[in-house]
């Protein structure tokens, strides 16, 4: 069969080595970014709300906690399982159904009845998210070569950055607006989401070869999510009265069934024809260490997200809406973060660097977090998150960059996912411990305080709808919480040191220009590298292990992408 002419129809397969225009990129990402802010907006977006809902509710701390945590462990256990069908399956037909299901749990959260209606639909959310999670990095990662897309990493990160930071102020403004309530802040997700099924449907043109004789390791998956759900829960309610202690037979139950499910994982991983967390792939040094920081990074973004929230309004008293204000300068710290840093790279092509000082602004910021009280200035307050916004700008896409430079794009779906998955697995465990240790902190600030009134400690130390409290025991209460909140960044500035060490050790790969790995690189089991091959003309050679995508309507059926 003869060879297609430069002419071809345009909806032709993409021969090796081809790349899609900036235009088309640019109109493929429009639907991507509207979907993956959507999603990620609803993960924020009830960080200020959430006093009000568990007010209201009737809830308590460790059910506040957990409105976020189920989300994020939906979101967690679900991430790798799209990463595999990213790999095997139509790429656009599961960004849709992604999103379909996001829709249900939104519309399902916002006519919750109660706390734990709330927390099942949080799990359809968090599910939906995933696949959004991991579907966009996926995309992005088979039809961008890594060199240029430090570039459009930028966008996505920015995109992140507004959604993740900027849901507070948003999520403020609906809580105060009266003809609105807390229940729009699950709503408005909804039209947002279904116009960006509307867009993708429209601009997004991405053929994938479906792979035959495969199958989803749902063994795998299913007990990684109980290992993590299990150690979850052990965290969240060992240690109090009202349930259990830490030296007990559920203690025993809940840590050994964690760890004996996450044994078990590593066993079926390693025996199954396609996990759904490739050891092979997770293991590799680059991946292996951007892992491990992801999750003090998880640590740090969603747990400054959520705790800041209440922190702004439980323990200083101001509106949900003035809570979102006060927690800009950590959405412009990351929007800077991302958008210099995906320059600088494109531009030159280092990334270590960005890492390291990303590192360290984030332990910076949660370092000096770690001091604040109830009496905190709010403008030094202010200082402090800009520089974890900062530190977590230049660190979320850029560890992601760093793994898709090392693998071929048929494994990028399950690597991108994979640190997706262990980003997020950070934030769950992060809000649940920190949660915890909050909570226990709050309860005993709270007892010395009301003993000191001669108010017996029932009286309020626990409830989150302080307006309810008489004046002298609010006092006490939004004291106890503005105290307890630096205790809490004290533990996650530990954590965040690891994250330092790690990517000290990430060996720095040149930036290949090529979508996937050249044959030198694959060939004899040799460990992947990012230098691309260069032909007699000084021309990078197209890949033999092509992209599985079509070009797009209109794209150039060869030739390198832009450069910035």
């Amino acid at each position: 069969m003869s060879t297609a002419p430069a002419t071809a129809p345009r909806t032709a397969a993409a021969p090796p080595g081809a790349a899609m225009t900036h235009r088309q990129i640019m109109e493929a990402l429009t639907g991507l970014l509207a979907a993956l802010f959507t999603a990620l907006l609803s993960t924020t977006i009830v960080a200020n709300a959430l006093p009000q809902i568990i007010g209201d509710l009737g809830g308590t701390q460790t059910q506040y906690a957990w409105v976020i945590t189920a989300a994020l462990l939906a979101n967690a256990a679900s991430t790798p399982i799209w990463g595999k069908l990213a790999d095997l399956y139509d790429k656009k037909v599961l960004v849709q159904l992604s999103i379909i299901t996001f829709v249900i749990g939104s519309a399902a959260a916002g006519l919750s009845p109660d706390v734990p209606f709330l927390i099942g639909a949080r799990v359809i959310q968090g599910i939906g998210m995933g696949g959004l999670t991991a579907l966009v990095v996926a995309i992005i990662g088979s039809i961008i070569p890594p060199r240029e897309r430090g570039r459009y990493s930028g966008y996505m990160g920015a995109t992140m950055a507004v959604a993740m930071s900027g849901g507070p102020l948003i999520g403020g403004v609906i809580v105060d607006t009266s003809w609105l309530g807390w229940r729009w802040t699950f709503y408005v997700c909804v039209p947002l989401a279904l116009a960006s099924l509307v867009i993708l449907q429209a601009k997004l043109h991405v053929a994938s070869v479906r792979r035959t004789g495969v199958s989803i390791d749902w063994l795998g998956a299913l007990l990684i999510t109980l290992g993590v759900s299990l150690l979850l829960v052990w965290v969240s309610f060992a240690g109090k009265d009202a349930y259990f202690a830490w030296a007990s037979w559920q203690t025993a139950a809940l840590v050994g069934g964690g760890v004996l499910a996450l044994v078990l994982t590593v066993v079926v991983e390693s025996r199954v024809a396609e996990p759904v967390i490739p050891l092979k792939i997770i293991t590799e040094r680059t991946t292996a260490l951007a892992i491990i920081g992801s999750i003090a990074v998880g640590v740090a973004l969603f747990g400054s997200s959520t705790f800041l929230g209440q922190y702004f309004q439980t323990a200083r008293g101001h509106t949900p809406t003035e809570a979102g204000l006060l927690s800009l300068p950590q959405v412009f710290g990351s929007l800077v973060g991302t958008m210099v840093s995906g320059f600088l790279i494109t531009k030159y092509g280092r990334w270590k660097r960005f890492l390291v000082a990303g590192s360290v602004l984030m332990i910076l910021g949660l370092g000096l977090l770690a001091g604040v009280d109830h009496l905190t200035p709010l403008w030094l307050v202010c200082v402090e998150i800009s520089f974890i916004g900062l530190g977590t700008g230049m660190l979320m896409q850029n560890l992601v960059l760093a793994v898709q430079n090392t693998v071929r794009v048929q494994d990028i779906g399950a690597a991108s996912s994979s640190i997706a998955f262990f980003r997020t697995f950070g934030g769950a465990i992060g809000v649940s411990v920190l949660g915890s240790v909050l909570a226990s902190r709050v309860a005993t600030l709270s007892t010395g305080g009301l003993a000191d009134l001669g108010v017996a400690s029932g009286s309020g130390g626990g409830s989150l709808d302080i307006a309810a409290l008489p004046a002298p025991v609010q006092e006490v209460v939004r004291a106890a919480y503005g105290d307890a909140t630096g205790r809490i960044f004290l533990i996650a500035a530990v954590i965040a040191v690891v994250t330092l060490v790690a990517v000290l050790l990430i060996r720095e790969v040149p930036l290949r220009t090529t979508i996937d790995i050249t044959p030198a690189a694959a060939a004899g089991g040799e460990r992947p590298t990012g230098a691309p091959q260069v032909g007699a003309d000084g021309v990078p050679a197209a890949a033999t292990e092509t992209a599985t995508e079509a070009v797009p309507a209109g794209a150039s059926p060869a030739g390198p992408g832009p450069r910035a």
